[in-house]
């Protein structure tokens, strides 16, 4: 058996990568209704999960739930089939993932969700790890009490420090802040080449994250000192030293800072920023971000064809391909025309 064995690992990330659903596929979907793409999405390598729930769910419910627990299972094998430094690299990058359960479990009780709609589509609850995340909904009616629940959780101390009036924000922007200073820490104490890839990508992310509040922060006014509190160190781009500049300055010290930078697209984010001025939305804004933080994992996995790289760089498409999926059911749900659902998706 070659399980723990790096390039059989890596063999079998790029091996399923080119199985992932291409633009074409999903221009296909987009223009089915909800009782065919049923039938689509299981033909794309979903079938066994659309079965699991077949008996229980139907429509826009059946489809969501299989998404969801096909990648938990996919998560979790890739996972399985890693040792030593390499699966420590992937868990740094995966362990996002029990954040965004995190969060989904706080936005549910915060919208009085529930816990039969949170285990039909959001943490489907025939996958066991879900259990415990469907009995802090089922258990408690705010937030603080789920803060508590959680309290042994990794980033259970973080959401603790949460004022108890906080609000659905300031425990999203406590986890947030919480993941990516528990993942610099562990990356500054990885070596080799692929953890500094790594860490250029989540300084990246991290980048991204905070230019979006800013440009946020500029459309509705939040004050410059609450600004300063929002923004996470760590970035590249928008370092900690700049940030009450830029928070007191605005949209303008933000582009300042950003034409300083030698390797950023200064063009190309202008072009997006004034699409999204146009449309009064930062959907272009975040959409370009994301296709540069997309180019750069595709950069990284082709430079370390042999490491945790490529496998990472296969996790990331597999979640983008369930997030796509996910839009273009909702999106039909809903009765988006097809344009619209293009534009989001392709």
């Amino acid at each position: 058996m070659m399980l723990g064995n790096t390039a059989y690992v890596v063999a079998r990330a790029k091996s399923r990568r080119q199985q992932l659903a291409d633009r074409a596929r999903l221009r296909q979907l987009i223009h089915q209704s909800v009782d065919q793409l049923s039938v689509a999405v299981g033909d794309i390598g979903y079938r066994a999960e659309i079965d699991l729930y077949a008996g229980k769910l139907a429509g826009g419910d059946l489809i969501e739930a299989a998404l969801t627990h096909n990648l938990e299972g996919e998560l979790s094998n890739i996972l399985d089939m890693t040792s030593g430094r390499i699966r420590s690299l992937i868990e740094i990058y995966t362990g996002r993932f029990e954040y965004q359960n995190a969060k989904a479990v706080l936005r549910a009780i915060h919208n009085e969700v529930s816990v039969e709609e949170v285990a039909n589509a959001i943490l489907p609850e025939l996958n066991d790890i879900n259990t415990p995340w469907l009995k802090v909904v089922e258990s408690c009616d705010d937030l603080r009490s789920a803060a508590v629940l959680m309290k042994r959780k990794s980033f259970g101390p973080a959401l603790l420090k949460v004022p108890e009036d906080g609000s659905l924000a300031d425990y999203e922007d406590a986890l947030d802040r919480h993941y990516y200073a528990d993942a610099r820490g562990a990356l500054a104490s990885a070596k080799g080449a692929p953890a500094r890839e790594l860490k250029k990508l989540f300084a990246a992310e991290i980048d991204h994250r905070n230019i979006a509040n800013i440009l946020e922060a500029s459309a509705v006014g939040i004050e410059a000192d609450q600004l300063v509190t929002l923004l996470i160190p760590g970035g590249s781009l928008v370092p900690r030293r700049a940030f009450s500049a830029v928070a007191n300055g605005g949209e303008d010290a933000l582009m300042d800072v950003l034409r300083a930078s030698k390797t950023f697209d200064v063009t190309g984010f202008e072009s997006a920023l004034s699409d999204a001025k146009a449309t009064r939305s930062l959907d272009a804004v975040i959409t370009w971000m994301k296709a540069r933080e997309a180019n750069m994992m595709t950069r990284m996995s082709y430079l370390h064809p042999v490491s945790a790289l490529p496998i990472i760089h296969y996790v990331a498409m597999k979640v983008q391909e369930v997030t796509d999926l996910r839009l273009i059911v909702r999106g039909r749900m809903a009765g988006l025309s097809a344009e619209v659902l293009e534009a989001h998706v392709l």
